[in-house]
């Protein structure tokens, strides 16, 4: 969003409604860095961080991250995370059950 966007850290933090620090902790790779995503998730968060980054909705943040997050969940992409971290909970079927 910063990037493409041509936003400052502030003016994102403000946006996603989380602390400019967070934001600075991504740039500098010590949150999310060991998630690499396909081309077509690349693309959809973009689309998603646009979205957010110009619109005067107040519920955009909320909408957009729940869209994703659904996407996350519907490709069991979030199981493959907790698995790179080894945090997933032995037996976990949150993504299959929210799915169904």
């Amino acid at each position: 969003m910063v990037e493409d966007m041509h936003l400052n850290q502030r003016m994102a933090a403000e946006k996603l409604g989380i602390t400019e620090a967070a934001v600075s902790q991504y740039f500098k790779n010590k949150r999310g860095s060991d998630m690499k995503f396909s081309k077509e998730l690349k693309n959809e968060i973009r689309k998603a961080a646009k979205e957010i980054a110009t619109s005067k909705k107040e519920y955009v943040v909320i909408q957009q991250i729940c869209a994703l997050c659904y996407m996350f969940r519907s490709r069991m992409l979030l199981c493959k995370f907790h698995k790179i971290d080894d945090k997933k909970p032995k037996g976990c079927k949150v993504c299959e059950e929210v799915c169904k």
